[in-house]
């Protein structure tokens, strides 16, 4: 199998099950216990919990071990709204359904929630966040990268604009987390969502991250783990396992990136250059390494993601999270792009793994599937190639 659909999971490093191991077998303590097992489990979640700060440039009293990035994103959202009835919140269209989600219930509870429209290339004007701060809000949330199209965002320039208002700025960081650099205090934003299963690490954990001043409600009641902002036992092998892969992370980002970037370009100019009518969405230069964002006039996403597995080749069209819905995606729709063009997105997305051997099987595989999809789609005599 080929694996090109590494946002939505990777394979969890061989170190990171290493590190985890001892705590699935004999190292059973709970860290809120005050015997020498729970110390020891304690020891060995804040170790982890260095690591994940020192991956985004905080400190670690700042990071709040969590799920993953959907309760990140929704412990961010409610958290600043239940401190603030009604307030207003500023976010985009094109946004991760745990972020998009919590904002539609929210706006049901008297919130008035500004959405934001992106650019064809599937960037966020500063300016218009600026413009939207005009009247007064309670939070701005905008992702790092998105997870479909894989552009960057300026988030630098929208936080200087938050901070100047005092508004605090939440980034859905999960895409971006480990494949790019990212400095939450350069950067001035005051919360940030990550998560393990995007870098190498084990599902099932992510992390908060909270600037110091920032006051949030919590979500989850109880035993008060986590500084009383998320009761309940901590995963510790699954926050050991997240410590390895954002240590990890952080020493071979600068390889990584440039490898897979490398190995992205060829795969896009070999097929744009060999099958006609293919477009790349997003932007072409702000965009994450890995990601390769096509449309295929004429063909059906869905049909080319069973075609390529056939092949041995595992791709998606978009959000994981989102494919037991089959909904149209709302990102290519806020990007202007017609019901054509959406019907016939694919998303591959590389990893540390792929190699060229990968992006040639690909390149080599994808025009005759193509070419068979279209001799039977609806739409070949409106699209003649």
């Amino acid at each position: 199998m080929i694996y090109m659909d590494n946002a939505a999971s990777t394979r969890m490093l061989p170190e990171v099950v290493e590190a985890m191991i001892p705590y699935m077998r004999e190292r059973m303590g709970n860290p809120s216990s005050i015997h020498r097992e729970g110390r020891l489990a304690r020891k060995s979640v804040e170790r982890a919990r260095a690591e994940v700060a020192s991956l985004i440039n905080a400190h670690p009293s700042e990071v709040l071990f969590t799920s993953g990035g959907t309760e990140s994103n929704n412990t961010a959202l409610y958290g600043i709204a239940r401190r603030n009835p009604g307030c207003r919140i500023i976010t985009t269209a094109i946004e991760h359904d745990s972020v998009l989600e919590p904002c539609g219930r929210l706006e049901g509870d008297r919130h008035d929630i500004v959405y934001l429209a992106p650019d064809g290339a599937g960037m966020i004007s500063p300016a218009d966040v600026e413009s939207a701060l005009a009247e007064p809000a309670g939070l701005v949330s905008v992702m790092t990268a998105n997870n479909e199209v894989g552009t960057i965002q300026p988030i630098s320039e929208m936080a200087r604009a938050c901070r100047e208002r005092g508004v605090p700025l939440h980034t859905d960081a999960v895409q971006a987390a480990g494949k790019i650099p990212l400095d939450v205090h350069g950067t001035g934003v005051d919360l940030a969502s990550i998560s393990s299963h995007k870098i190498g690490g084990p599902k099932g954990v992510g992390a908060l991250y909270i600037r110091r001043g920032t006051v949030l409600d919590p979500v989850i009641l109880g035993g008060g783990q986590e500084g009383g902002l998320r009761s309940g036992t901590e995963n510790v092998a699954g926050i050991v396992g997240f410590g390895e892969a954002c240590r990890l992370a952080r020493i071979r980002m600068d390889e990584n990136g440039m490898r897979t970037g490398a190995l992205r370009d060829e795969m896009v100019s070999r097929i744009t250059g060999s099958i006609p009518g293919v477009t790349l969405n997003g932007h072409r230069t702000s965009r994450l390494p890995g990601n390769a964002h096509l449309t295929f006039l004429g063909a059906s996403g869905e049909d080319l993601i069973i075609k390529l597995d056939e092949h041995g080749i595992a791709a998606s069209t978009g959000s994981a999270c989102s494919m037991h819905t089959q909904k149209e995606s709302h990102v290519l729709r806020a990007m202007g792009m017609p019901p054509d063009a959406i019907r016939g997105s694919l998303r591959l997305t590389l990893g540390p793994d792929n190699t060229p051997e990968d992006v040639g099987r690909v390149a080599s595989a994808l025009p005759g599937i193509v070419e068979e999809l279209r001799a039977v789609s609806p739409l070949r005599q409106k699209y003649r190639f």
